[in-house]
């Protein structure tokens, strides 16, 4: 029997390439869910809404070309949706017990001969169910996965139906093919379209890029383009290593996992407008305030140190976001650990994040691993230690639902996921925006941080610190 066969696209080769003992490529998350659930009602749900995406059917077999998506012939729900039961020891609490379940899960590979994603359901925890999921990244990134979340939820969309011939989730694969040549030929009118609309959004220039129909727009925007991306590409190549401090090094095997969703929302928002910055910047000063405290408790002088953090962008539409697959590039964000003055630290995260608005770094990040996807594993580890070198912690920020969502007619009170980290990069910071709340996760390396409880901990005093701040700062007198 001949098995559909698609070729796996170049920028999740490298995805799938990127697992190492280290560090697998798994996006790890879970759901608190109110009343309990058993694991049938998952296994119904997971058959109706999330089996219509054929990746979730497909196994992958690598080939000298890079991969392959396979539909599995021996695929079975019950394979996929088990149950789970927690043994806490003595003197720890559930919740400590499903930290330690959660974080023993990110080092455990998933089965490569079936589809590269499992979930585990607690059915009694406290009286509540927690469904944990683990999913490969060669699959999807966040934001697609945040609409495959949605999909399956009560009342949720499903994936649009194939239409002639062309399954609409994968529609932007074949490769982004244009890219690599984007990246590779001599600056052309396309490109130069896409820098015009950056202000728009890198991912509505991306899509211009890969459109021929667009006429000249001159040579002088065609040079301004070359410069910006000559520039970007020799600030990825000649950006120094990290500084040294006691997360950075060689990650083991084993992970700790933190998380919390103590931070309203509302008051995030109402902070960044009266300091005139974005909630992201507040939420980023915050993690840099908290990972800043947790390195002076331990000893470390940060005083006018920074770290890098590599930030994912997206690249996909939002009307795409259903879409599997990852279409998102990286940018290098310092972190101001060393200002001790909450203010003062938002400021220098806006400035940072100001200096970074306009760049193509996303787009050369992007294309960098569509070329790494195109080598073998040892070669294509060798170009993105680069990063691995350059940061110590990957940071991502999704938004998620403004309301509680319901699954399987119980409430989701809490979500919270854990970003992969590649090469030699032991940290791992989510946040995530769901039901008016901020939620804080953290995954590091059981050698380099041990208690990233700490670092989590610290996240609602050093917010506290910059609202009490921010009220204190002098107000201009109403006209």
């Amino acid at each position: 029997m001949n098995l559909p066969v698609e070729r796996m696209s170049k920028v999740d080769t490298a995805w799938l390439r990127m697992d190492t003992p280290e560090n697998l490529m798994m996006i790890v998350g879970i759901w608190v869910l109110s009343p309990r659930l058993t694991v049938e009602q998952v296994r119904e749900r997971c058959v109706s809404n999330l089996l219509p995406y054929r990746r979730f059917r497909q196994r992958v077999e690598e080939d000298v070309m890079g991969a392959l998506w396979i539909e599995d012939e021996q695929f079975d729900i019950a394979n996929h949706v088990e149950t789970a039961t927690l043994s806490p020891r003595e003197h720890q609490s559930n919740w400590e017990a499903l930290r330690e379940h959660v974080a023993s899960l990110t080092s455990e590979p998933l089965d490569p001969a079936h589809p590269l994603w499992h979930m585990e359901l607690i059915e009694d925890f406290e009286g509540r169910s927690v469904l944990i999921s683990r999913l490969h990244h060669c699959i999807a990134d966040g934001i697609a996965l945040i609409s495959v979340m949605l999909s399956i939820t009560d009342g949720g969309t499903p994936p649009p139906k194939r239409k002639a011939g062309k399954e609409p989730e994968h529609e932007h694969e074949g490769e982004h093919d244009w890219i690599i040549e984007m990246l590779l030929k001599p600056i052309t009118d396309m490109t130069v379209k896409a820098v015009q609309l950056t202000s728009k959004g890198v991912s509505t220039g991306l899509d211009l890029m890969g459109r021929a129909e667009h006429p000249m727009d001159g040579p002088l925007q065609a040079a301004r383009l070359g410069y910006q991306a000559m520039s970007d590409v020799s600030a990825l190549a000649l950006m120094p290593d990290d500084s040294h401090t006691r997360l950075k090094g060689k990650p083991g095997v084993r992970k700790r996992v933190a998380w919390n969703d103590e931070l309203p929302l509302d008051e995030v928002k109402a902070v960044g407008k009266a300091l005139g910055c974005s909630v992201n910047d507040v939420l980023l000063a915050s993690v840099a305030g908290a990972i800043g405290a947790y390195l002076r408790a331990h000893g470390e002088r940060v005083g006018g140190k920074e770290i890098r953090a590599m930030v994912p962008v997206n690249l996909r539409p939002m009307e795409k976001a259903y879409q599997l697959g990852n279409r998102f590039g990286l940018v290098p964000l310092l972190l101001p650990i060393g200002i001790d003055n909450p203010v003062e630290r938002v400021y220098a995260v806006r400035a940072r994040m100001q200096e970074l608005k306009g760049s193509l770094q996303p787009i050369m990040a992007f294309g960098l691993l569509s070329v790494a996807g195109l080598f073998i594993k040892s070669v294509q580890n060798a170009m993105l230690n680069l990063f691995a070198k350059k940061a110590t912690a990957v940071m991502t920020n999704v938004p998620g639902p403004a309301k509680p969502l319901k699954f399987c007619a119980s409430t989701v009170e809490q979500v919270m996921f854990w970003v992969p980290q590649s090469g030699d990069i032991g940290m791992g910071v989510s946040i995530l925006t769901y039901a008016g709340r901020v939620q804080f996760g953290l995954i590091t390396d059981a050698k380099l941080c041990p208690d990233p409880e700490a670092i989590v901990e610290r996240l609602a005093p050093e917010f506290e610190k910059l609202t009490t701040l921010t009220m204190m700062l002098p107000w201009a007198e109403p006209a």
